[in-house]
C-alpha cells in the first residue's frame, strides 16, 4: 500500500483562489480539489491519502474542519485545523464534534510559532489521541520564515514524547543543513515532500539521512497539489532501500501511525 502523507484540498468554489501565490515564487501544478487530488492518486498508484484542511485564522477553524471531515472516505483521511487564537477547550470541542484525530500545522501561514506556549498547551492536550504534522523550515514571507525552525523541532520532541508527531520536509524545508544537525536522529517522525521535488536533493545526501534517522520513521508526503506525486514516489525509489524499508516509508509506517494495519 502507498500512502500520501501531505495533500491540501479546499473546496471546488474556492479551490483556485486559495492556491493562487500561495507560496512565494511557486506554482500548483493541479487544482487543490478533492476530484483532482483522486485523479492524482490514480495515476500515480497511491492507495490512500491524508488530506489537509488548514484555517489561516481563527474565524475559519469551524468551518474547515466541517469540509475536511465531510470528505472522509476509504481512501482519504482527512487531518483537520486548529489556531491559537482560540482556547484550548475551543480547538478540542471542534475537533471532537468532527471526529477529526490529526491536525495540520502551518505555522508560516497561521501566524504563529511553534515554541508558543499555547501550541504546547494543545500538545498537551492531545495527548497521543490526536497526530500532529507540521510544516517546518522556509516557505513564507519575511519574519514568518522563523515561525517553524529545525532547532524548536529539539524542544518539542524533549517535552511531548507521547505526542503522535510528523515533521515535514525532512524537518526543514530549505533548511536541509539545520534539519541534519538539529532534527534528524530525533524520535519523531520526518516527512519526504520537498516541493518542487525531490529530485532537488542529491540521492546520496537522501539515502545518508534515511539510513541516519532510521526508515521506520520516515513516511512518504508529496506537497499535492503542488508537485506530482508520482515524480515523488521515483524520487524514493531511486534511493535503492532495501524493498522493505521502501515500502516501510512509501505506507507501512503511516499505516502504522494511522491505526490502519490489518
Amino acid at each position: 500500500m502507498i500512502i500520501d502523507a501531505h495533500t491540501h484540498v479546499w473546496p471546488e468554489k474556492i479551490a483556485a483562489k486559495a492556491l493562487a501565490g500561495r507560496v512565494p515564487g511557486m506554482e500548483a501544478k493541479f487544482d487543490g480539489t478533492v476530484a483532482g487530488l483522486k485523479r492524482s492518486m490514480d495515476a500515480a498508484g497511491i492507495d490512500h491519502c491524508v488530506a489537509f484542511g488548514i484555517a489561516d485564522h481563527a474565524r475559519h477553524v469551524e468551518r474547515a474542519n466541517e469540509f475536511i471531515s465531510s470528505q472522509r472516505s476509504d481512501w482519504l483521511t482527512p487531518f483537520g485545523t486548529i489556531h491559537l487564537d482560540l482556547s484550548v477547550e475551543e480547538n478540542m470541542e471542534i475537533l471532537q464534534r468532527h471526529g477529526i484525530k490529526g491536525v495540520k500545522l502551518h505555522p508560516l501561514f497561521q501566524r504563529f510559532r511553534l515554541d508558543d506556549r499555547r501550541l504546547w498547551a494543545l500538545f498537551d492536550a492531545f495527548g497521543s489521541d490526536i497526530a500532529v504534522i507540521t510544516h517546518v523550515g522556509f516557505g513564507g514571507q519575511g519574519s514568518a520564515n522563523e515561525n517553524s525552525t529545525p532547532q524548536m523541532i529539539v524542544d518539542i520532541a524533549r517535552n511531548f514524547p507521547k505526542l503522535r508527531f510528523m515533521a515535514c520536509h525532512f524537518g526543514g524545508f530549505r533548511r536541509l543543513d539545520e534539519a541534519e544537525k538539529y532534527v534528524v536522529g530525533l524520535p519523531i517522525v520526518l516527512e519526504t515532500s520537498w516541493p518542487p521535488g525531490l529530485a532537488e536533493i542529491p540521492t546520496e545526501r537522501l539515502r545518508a539521512i534515511v539510513h541516519r534517522h532510521g526508515p521506520d520513521r520516515i513516511i512518504f508526503g508529496s506537497d499535492w497539489p503542488m508537485v506530482d506525486p508520482a515524480d515523488e514516489i521515483e524520487a524514493i525509489r531511486r534511493l535503492a532501500l532495501h524493498p522493505d524499508d521502501e515500502a516501510a516509508i512509501l505506507g507501512g509506517n503511516l499505516a502504522r501511525i494511522l491505526g490502519m494495519e490489518s
